[in-house]
């Protein structure tokens, strides 16, 4: 049996017309909050996942690997048949949040029921942060600035 190098996920059977298992299907934590963070980031109005912390490391880890963490800011329990899943976003300024809201638990649970087949029972939002456009832009570049002025 091949295994994707986790310990957690789900374990589901697979049947035939008769009821018989003929192999199982495990599906790992980590495609779950793949799969709901990619759905939070095309819902209309979250400028980011997670919180500043998480984002400045996932960020550096981003940079580093030149590759992204679709899973950053989003936690899930999977059970055999059910999954609840967290989840910490900023919004854009502007941007009506419960409105947000409806439409992550909209789209994630669309997304996560669609590919996985587990019922998602429960999406927790927490709402960080607003981002202003204009205010955080190009902070990096100032950062690397002074990072070279002072040495």
């Amino acid at each position: 049996m091949a295994t994707n190098g986790s310990g957690s996920g789900t374990t589901l059977g697979s049947n035939d017309e008769q009821g018989v298992t003929r192999g199982t299907t495990v599906i790992a934590d980590s495609v779950v909050s793949t799969i709901a963070g990619i759905a939070v980031r095309e819902t209309d109005g979250i400028h980011s996942l997670g919180g500043g912390a998480t984002r400045a490391v996932g960020a550096m880890k981003d940079r580093v690997s030149r590759s992204n963490d679709p899973g950053r800011g989003v936690k899930v329990e999977v059970g055999e048949k059910q999954t609840a899943i967290d989840v910490d976003v900023v919004v854009e300024y502007g941007t009506l949040i419960l409105e947000a809201a409806k439409k992550i638990r909209i789209h994630v649970t669309d997304a996560v029921q669609t590919m996985t087949g587990l019922e998602v029972v429960e999406i927790n939002i927490k709402v960080l942060d607003v981002h202003v456009p204009g205010a955080d832009d190009g902070d990096d570049d100032e950062a690397s600035e002074s990072s070279r002025r002072v040495q």
